[in-house]
């Protein structure tokens, strides 16, 4: 009940984020710059429950969020960027040989992989590569970000998640004495 719990604030959390990005005006004048804060919820996803979790909270939140606020075309972008940033970020965490830091900087930079693949394959234009520079770099800088961030919060997660339910069901509201209460009140 957590684990599903814990999914469904990740899948709130992602679109809130998705939706915050969108009034975001871009920091840089490339059509589609995104900061990736969502890929911030994904991340904690992978890192906390594993990849199916953090699969599914990422495709829910790209369809609902292309459905809510932007369009098909922003959805087969979206999954292009997530497919590639996924698996990458995937094979770097089972690896074990990089920091949460290290596997969103890689994510970052193969969402922009994916998503100028997709720009290729609708306009036909190569001019697109000129961009991917640019792209990975402010990737690198946001990649690091989000990854510091989730460093920062997984232990805290963890510490919440492994903890056991301390109150019982009558101690929030000790139902015997209320009874007893209104028996007395009777008399």
């Amino acid at each position: 009940m957590k684990k599903t719990a814990f999914l469904g604030l990740f899948t709130a959390f992602a679109i809130v984020l998705s939706a915050i990005e969108l009034m975001i005006p871009s920091i840089i004048p490339i059509p589609g710059f995104k900061i990736g804060l969502a890929n911030l919820a994904f991340l904690l996803a992978l890192y906390l429950f594993g990849f199916k979790e953090g699969l599914c909270v990422n495709l829910v939140r790209i369809i609902l969020v292309a459905l809510l606020f932007t369009s098909m075309y922003g959805l087969m972008y979206s999954v292009a960027g997530a497919i590639f940033s996924m698996v990458i970020e995937y094979i770097l965490y089972k690896s074990g040989k990089f920091s949460a830091i290290g596997v969103s900087v890689a994510g970052a930079i193969f969402h922009n992989l994916g998503q100028c693949l997709v720009a290729f394959i609708v306009t036909g234009t190569v001019a697109l590569v000129y961009y991917l520079p640019i792209l990975c770099l402010f990737g690198i800088v946001t990649g690091v970000v989000i990854g510091i961030i989730t460093n920062t919060l997984i232990p805290k997660l963890k510490l919440f998640l492994d903890k056991e339910p301390t109150a019982k069901k009558n101690d929030i509201l000790d139902v015997e004495s209320i009874d007893d209460e209104d028996e007395e009140d009777e008399v």
